[in-house]
Formats: C-alpha cells, sequence, structure tokens
C-alpha cells in the first residue's frame, strides 16, 4: 500500500527561495489531488524590560499586541498575493489547492511540527539556502532540525539554479 498525499504543509519564510519550494508544493498537490495549508510563523516579539522583571505597562502591552496581528494580516495577503504570480507562471491551479494560511506566533520549527500534527499532514515542504563556506555541508538550521525531528516525509527545496526559467522580478 503507497502512502496517501492529501494534505500539504508548505512552511515558508517568505524568501524567493520559499517561493520556489511553493512551485513543488502546487506541483504535489495537483499530481496527488491535495491541499496545502501555508504556514509562516512569526517570532514572539520580546520586550528588553519583559526579561528584568520590571514588567511593561498595559497600554504598551496592548500596542505591541496590536501591531502583531497588522504585521500577521500582512503576511497574510503577501502570501496570497504570491500565490496568484505562481498561479500566473505555472499555468496550473494554485489558490483554489490551498485550504488555509496560518501565521501563528512562535518559533518555526516548533510551529511547523505542531501544524503538521495538528492539521493532519501527510508531508512538509520547505526551501533551504546555504550561506557562506558552509552551504554544501549543512541545511538551514530550521530545515535542518524539521527534518530531524519530523515523523512524516520532508521534502527540502535547494536554491533554484541560476538557470531556472522563474521570473524572480515578481517577487
Amino acid at each position: 500500500m503507497n502512502p496517501q498525499i492529501k494534505k500539504i504543509l508548505y512552511a515558508t519564510d517568505l524568501s524567493k527561495n520559499s517561493y520556489y519550494a511553493f512551485f513543488y508544493a502546487v506541483d504535489l498537490a495537483n499530481k496527488y489531488n491535495a491541499e496545502i495549508i501555508i504556514l509562516h510563523a512569526v517570532e514572539p516579539f520580546r520586550h528588553p524590560y519583559d526579561e528584568s522583571g520590571i514588567g511593561i505597562e498595559k497600554r504598551v502591552k496592548e500596542s505591541i499586541k496590536r501591531e502583531q496581528e497588522r504585521n500577521i494580516e500582512e503576511i497574510k495577503k503577501r502570501l496570497q498575493e504570491v500565490c496568484k504570480t505562481i498561479e500566473d507562471q505555472m499555468g496550473s491551479a494554485c489558490i483554489a489547492l490551498v485550504s488555509k494560511i496560518l501565521v501563528p506566533v512562535g518559533y518555526p520549527v516548533e510551529e511547523i511540527l505542531k501544524t503538521a500534527d495538528d492539521e493532519g499532514c501527510d508531508t512538509i515542504i520547505l526551501g533551504t539556502h546555504g550561506k557562506g563556506f558552509l552551504k554544501q555541508t549543512f541545511l538551514g538550521s530550521v530545515a535542518g532540525s524539521v527534518l530531524q525531528r519530523s515523523r512524516k516525509p520532508v521534502f527540502i527545496i535547494p536554491l533554484p539554479s541560476e538557470k531556472t526559467n522563474i521570473d524572480w522580478t515578481k517577487f
């Protein structure tokens, strides 16, 4: 019996490479008639006074919370625009494949693993990028940690070659 792929978790850091990985998520979803859940984790904001034990006045905390909510809405909007752009370039359905866009506040690795379990995803797709002379030795820290800790198949998409036919100016 072959495993079924019906739900794909696509995790993004909003970089160009993560958009490239989205092409793979869309292609896989089209092939297996699967849905895509998009996830972008926003790391929690820490105010310097929180660590000292002094605390922050209530209205400052509320202001920070409102700003985080505005950022989350902007990220959701941007992810929807990226989906439309990729759909135009691929010529296949994209937006219809996306069942949810999630933007939780938390640490990326933890949120990716938690969402994959909570949403019943069958596989995880994310991009990675190398930095400096170690780029061929190590995966990105998020991608590597997800790969090590996940109990689900993980597709890690490396940076594309310079010869790709994708119009990167649209991103």
